[in-house]
């Protein structure tokens, strides 16, 4: 990783690895809530911040979890092209995200698994209660993520329609 200081201003106060581990507990708890407790896959949790951090891929996401991905996909063939290359990308800054919220209590680890951490929920409230309506899209678009994996199937699965390989 680039040394905090030496990073541009964009990447701080996109990047911060505070922000990316608020996004990847939301998605874990969408996952979680859809799934039935079960926890987010570890392979699939890097997928987060490539998708939600893009402006236009966030806002291509369908309103539904009805649409599924597959259908997504077909629709929106640009929009998957391009997840394969952030997700590239955007790895040193989602383990460095996974390791923020890891380290903070944030996330949870089970296995090859992460988890939300319901001691956070109010905390996480309050911050995106009073952050811009970007900020608070990017977390509700997460939660949305996390739901739609979850009803997707497993990591392969879902991995396999982004075009994504592990």
């Amino acid at each position: 990783m680039i040394d905090w200081l030496t990073r541009s201003a964009e990447t701080r106060n996109l990047l911060n690895p505070s922000f990316c581990s608020i996004l990847l507990w939301s998605a874990a708890r969408g996952y979680a809530e859809q799934s039935r407790k079960k926890a987010l896959p570890f392979e699939i949790a890097f997928l987060i911040l490539p998708i939600v951090l893009h402006r236009e891929t966030r806002e291509a996401l369908p309103r539904s979890q009805r649409t599924s991905i597959a259908a997504w996909v077909d629709e929106n063939q640009l929009v998957r092209s391009h997840i394969t290359e952030r997700s590239r990308l955007l790895v040193p800054f989602t383990r460095e995200a996974l390791l923020f919220g890891g380290l903070y209590g944030v996330l949870k680890f089970s296995g090859s698994e992460v988890l939300g951490a319901n001691e956070w929920d109010k905390k996480i409230s309050e911050t995106i209660n009073a952050c811009s309506a970007e900020i608070k899209e990017c977390v509700k678009k997460a939660e949305f993520i996390g739901k739609w994996f979850a009803k997707t199937g497993n990591a392969s699965t879902v991995m396999a329609l982004l075009g994504v390989k592990p």
